[in-house]
């Protein structure tokens, strides 16, 4: 219901602003192609766009302050080179449950640090897809919105980059939005944001390699650390090492892993992510049992993307339940069809990890099972779906 009324909605306030003499249209395609590329791309079609030099992007369920433009603008107006000005999500149903908290800390670190740090050292990052505005020339002069990935955002970023334009990320330009608080739309989301970076990989590390408007360091830092090392390696490391090869030490005693990679250097790693949101530093165990759960979906969408296999085009809108439907919410236990709840693969991971940690109480030596048993926990949680809430789904 609340997809079918939002245009309507939307329709009514463009109208009401308009007779209010407002420069202001509504505009709605009839199919889905390209997804959100799709989308963008067929807005830029319109004549009103030509008379136009900057375009701002938003998702649905974003909130930007008034003054938004007006802190955004200028930075492209007294630089010509800027292509892009984005701001920092902030969120405005953090506390709606549990796994809306572990998301702000995911993303607050994600922010603080990984744009932050690319914006300003390299001008170059990750477009995330809102909250940013675009210089129009610099659009159409990287080749437009593209859907040959479903990560058009990012895609678009690297394009531009490679032509020699440069990003600024401010983190102080806060833009409230809202975080999935449904088990199944943030699998959806991660699936998205993992297999299409991945993919994004595989058709651009040519030509990120071969251009001559980006410099020896800026190609390195593109290819190795943001995305080698932050979208390849980090998804796979963690499941490969977390949920399988450091419990299976318990059934190979001879073999050994130092405490320094198993614990010191993940903990430290760890404390400075939470340095993004220190209001959540007591939830950390939780976080890391929780980022070990998903990096099995993560670890799937990977290889989807760099195989270019499966489900590696799939776009699913991401659910967001809408100021509306904050205190209609429910757990996701009862009126839920068992099947929609279960994911197998988490369940045998899960019995898989509990077998390590009972075998480890009965015949190892350490203490390994303390760790295996909580995150065999973990993911029979989230195998069986007790985790988010649950959101009726919208009559058709």
């Amino acid at each position: 219901m609340i997809l079918q009324i939002q245009p309507e909605l939307v329709k009514k306030e463009c109208e009401r602003w308009s007779k209010e003499g407002v420069n202001i249209t509504f505009e709605i395609r009839d199919n889905r192609n390209g997804y959100k590329a799709g989308a963008l791309r067929e807005g830029m079609k319109h004549s009103y766009v030509k008379q136009c030099d900057y375009v701002a992007i938003f998702d649905a369920d974003f909130q930007p302050d008034p003054d938004f433009l007006l802190r955004t603008v200028p930075f492209l107006i007294h630089n010509p080179k800027l292509a892009l000005v984005q701001g920092r999500w902030e969120f405005v149903n953090a506390d709606q449950c549990m796994m809306t908290r572990l998301q702000e800390m995911s993303l607050s670190y994600h922010f603080t640090v990984e744009q932050q740090v690319g914006s300003s050292t390299f001008a170059f990052f990750g477009f995330n897809g809102t909250a940013g505005v675009w210089r129009i020339s610099a659009l159409i002069e990287s080749g437009g919105w593209n859907d040959q990935t479903t990560v058009e955002d990012m895609d678009l970023a690297v394009r531009a980059t490679l032509r020699g334009w440069k990003l600024l990320y401010i983190d102080d330009l806060k833009v409230k939005s809202e975080l999935p608080c449904s088990f199944n739309a943030l699998r959806s989301q991660q699936h998205r944001w993992t297999c299409g970076p991945a993919n994004l990989f595989r058709k651009m590390a040519g030509q990120i390699l071969r251009s001559e408007n980006v410099s020896l360091w800026k190609k390195l830092y593109m290819l190795y650390s943001f995305f080698f090392i932050r979208k390849i390696v980090a998804h796979a490391l963690t499941f490969c090492f977390y949920c399988v090869i450091l419990p299976a030490t318990v059934l190979f005693p001879e073999v050994t892993v130092p405490k320094w990679a198993a614990f010191y250097l993940p903990s430290l790693i760890t404390l400075f992510i939470a340095i993004g949101r220190l209001r959540s530093i007591h939830l950390l165990a939780f976080w890391v049992l929780f980022e070990n759960s998903m990096s099995l979906v993560r670890t799937k969408a990977l290889v989807m993307g760099l195989l270019e296999t499966g489900r590696v085009q799939e776009w699913v809108v991401t659910e967001k339940s809408g100021d509306a439907l904050k205190t209609k919410l429910i757990p996701q236990v009862p009126n839920v069809r068992f099947r929609e709840r279960v994911h197998l693969l988490e369940l045998l991971v899960g019995a898989y990890l509990l077998s390590c940690g009972i075998y480890d109480i009965i015949y190892g030596k350490n203490t390994l099972y303390v760790y295996l048993l909580f995150q065999s926990l973990a993911f029979f949680v989230v195998g069986f779906g007790y985790v988010g809430k649950y959101v009726p789904a919208s009559s058709s």
